[in-house]
């Protein structure tokens, strides 16, 4: 897996773990983020065995159950949310899903010795939202510094933002990738956006 690839797919991750543990409450910060490295662990060791498809059958409930994917959808869309329709909002909700899904079960498909590090201390915001501190040990190489933003939901803490390196905001990024497509054609062209970028992705 590409580094940078690796570095850019885990800026929308961390939280995620398979059985037991993805059944847990998700009652303190730390939750969110623990789950994901451990399933992003889980399907790397499995990836090629498992395919693309079951990398997002593994991925798929993990990922919508520690981020706020409705959310962080919202946030990368922006103002122009406020306009769309209750339909358009949906759908862009499932697109972009779909794709932040597709991204992980494209990246995470392969394992060399990598592991995930949660930092227990975490830094509480004054919005009352809280940072935790990750770090990516690849088995050799320098370690990538992942902090999670996550906040208190009524199903517990979810994920609602990466940072790398702690100021890389993967929902920035994001929003700056398709802007231009929601400022040309609107809710429907980002749609159809982010529904090839996951075609492309699966084939």
């Amino acid at each position: 897996m590409n580094f940078a690839g690796r570095s850019l797919i885990v800026i929308f991750a961390c939280a995620w773990c398979v059985g037991g543990a993805s059944e847990a409450p998700l009652a303190e910060p730390q939750a969110a983020p623990q789950v994901l490295c451990d399933t992003l662990i889980q399907v790397m060791k499995q990836g090629p065995a498992l395919g693309f498809a079951g990398r997002v059958k593994i991925l798929e409930p993990q990922l919508s159950r520690v981020f706020d994917l409705p959310l962080t959808t919202r946030l990368v869309v922006g103002p122009p949310w406020r306009s769309m329709s209750a339909e358009q909002q949906q759908a862009l909700v499932a697109a972009f899903s779909d794709y932040s899904v597709a991204v992980y079960a494209s990246r995470f498909k392969s394992y060399s010795g990598e592991r995930f590090v949660v930092d227990p201390a975490t830094a509480k915001l004054p919005s009352g939202d809280v940072i935790v501190h990750t770090k990516l040990l690849p088995h050799d190489g320098d370690a990538v510094q992942l902090d999670y933003l996550v906040r208190s939901q009524t199903e517990g803490w979810r994920i609602i933002d990466v940072l790398l390196n702690g100021t890389i905001s993967e929902m920035a990024e994001r929003r700056s990738e398709f802007s231009s497509a929601l400022r040309d054609g609107g809710a429907q062209a980002l749609i159809d956006l982010l529904r090839q970028k996951t075609a492309q992705l699966a084939g």
